[in-house]
Formats: structure tokens, C-alpha cells, sequence
């Protein structure tokens, strides 16, 4: 009974135009390249004390980022 409401409330959510599925990022994409523009001059842990953005969340989006410009 449980999982029949759930998916009929699953079904009614993702007919709303400002569905997205899964966690909510916590960093927008502007914090995240404004932190990667400061490793061009600090290192990680200091962005990650300027930011609050973890060295391994900055070492993921700098990863993405490098393979989005060889995609592109």
C-alpha cells in the first residue's frame, strides 16, 4: 500500500514542468567555477577553507570540467 502511494506520487511529480529527480546539488555551477578559478592561485585546502566546498567535491569539478573542454 506503501509503495503504490509513493509511485502515484512519483508519477504526479514528474508531470510538474520544475521536476528533477534525485538530491539537490548543494553548490550552484557559478560557486563551483568561481572556486576553480582560485586554484589557479591557492591550493586546494586553502579554496576549501575560502569556500566551505570540500578538496574532494573541488577535485570532482575540476575532473568534469577538464573532460567537458576535450568533449567540446
Amino acid at each position: 500500500m506503501n509503495v503504490e502511494r509513493t509511485q502515484e506520487g512519483k508519477i504526479l511529480a514528474k508531470q510538474k514542468p520544475d521536476f528533477r529527480e534525485g538530491r539537490p546539488k548543494k553548490f550552484s555551477r557559478k560557486q563551483i567555477n568561481h572556486a576553480l578559478s582560485l586554484l589557479e592561485k591557492h591550493s586546494y585546502k586553502q579554496v576549501e577553507d575560502m569556500n566551505g566546498i570540500s578538496v574532494s567535491t573541488l577535485v570532482r569539478a575540476k575532473k568534469e570540467s577538464k573532460a567537458d573542454r576535450i568533449m567540446n
